[in-house]
């Protein structure tokens, strides 16, 4: 499976708005969007499940260190 990641601005409402789109085999499978300053200081710079597709939705929605952990999730969850 082949991950690739775009980044883009996210209009979400509120100062989260640099985001990532991730891909597996060119498909749009996750939007992920960086949480800024007005987290809990141990979230602020961590990437958020903003929203997930087909084996991503979930009513959970984690929180990633940095966007290898993200996109190694990823994969695990279609491997």
């Amino acid at each position: 499976m082949e991950i690739t990641r775009q980044n883009v601005p996210v209009h979400t409402g509120s100062p989260d708005q640099d985001g990532c789109l991730l891909f597996a085999d060119g498909r749009l499978v996750a939007v992920l969007v960086r949480l800024s300053g007005e987290h809990d200081p141990e979230l602020v710079g961590k990437w958020f499940l903003e929203h997930g597709f087909g084996r991503l939705d979930a009513p959970d929605q984690p929180v990633f260190d940095d966007l290898d952990v993200a996109q190694r999730w990823v994969i695990s969850r279609f491997g």
